[in-house]
């Protein structure tokens, strides 16, 4: 009966987009869960989140402590600012492509306004301290290694938004999490945000490479997931674009 309250408190902001898999959307951003024999989570939301990916572990009859992974898509504080928390609550190993750990502070392609403020010694300094440093990460990817979480978990360098942007693809499920290397228009995926995106040009050649996959289902960074022929849709939406 408490599992079940848990579960229902949790229905408008969580989804089971397949088995053993949720996106949770806390504050805005999405956080996935796969809940196979260890937990792993992709990408930890912004600094806060923590206790609201507890609580839902909890209400699945798991332990925060089982989490054994942890993949950050990419070096922006709302996918990876809940990181240090996470680190203290689990031994979870992370992983995040190396391109964006080099020169973290390189990585953040804000709008002008945003740019100025960061500038801003007490918000840059708040800023610096959510982004994670080559210290903090345990896996440096390069794109092309499979992962063991749902019988092989696919690294696909996708980069543009960051220069380490990846997305995670399984084969076994046609599912694959794009974070913002995609967005969402109505029904059909779209291009990342240019403003917020290091560069776009490159972010265009991300997506024609996940033509190349066969997805079912697509989740996004701040978003809803997307179902159906996403691999045709990907290929309009190059189509598009090009004319």
């Amino acid at each position: 009966m408490v599992v079940s309250r848990a579960r229902a408190a949790f229905q408008k902001s969580t989804l089971e987009i397949a088995p053993q898999v949720y996106q949770l959307y806390i504050r805005a951003t999405s956080t996935i869960l796969i809940a196979g024999e260890e937990l792993t989570i992709i990408d930890t939301g912004l600094p806060g989140s923590s206790t609201r990916i507890a609580r839902f572990i909890h209400s699945l009859g798991r332990s925060i402590e089982e989490v054994s992974l942890i993949i950050i898509t990419h070096n922006h504080i709302d996918h990876a600012g809940g990181l240090a928390e996470l680190r203290k609550l689990t031994r979870a190993k992370v992983a995040a492509h190396k391109a964006d750990l080099d020169d973290p502070a390189s990585q953040m392609p804000y709008p002008k306004l945003i740019k100025r403020l960061l500038r801003i010694p007490s918000l840059s300094n708040f800023h610096s301290g959510f982004l994670l440093k080559p210290e903090e990460v345990d896996i440096h990817l390069e794109g092309g290694e499979t992962l063991e979480p749902l019988g092989g978990l696919e690294v696909v360098h996708t980069p543009g938004h960051t220069p380490g942007s990846i997305s995670l693809f399984s084969p076994k499920h046609k599912l694959l999490v794009a974070a913002d290397a995609l967005t969402r228009q109505g029904k059909n995926p779209w291009l990342p945000h240019k403003s917020v995106s290091s560069d776009f040009p490159q972010a265009i050649e991300s997506i024609k490479r996940m033509t190349d996959l066969d997805i079912n289902i697509v989740c996004f960074g701040h978003n809803r997931p997307l179902t159906g022929d996403v691999t045709n849709k990907l290929r309009e939406l190059i189509k598009k674009i090009e004319v």
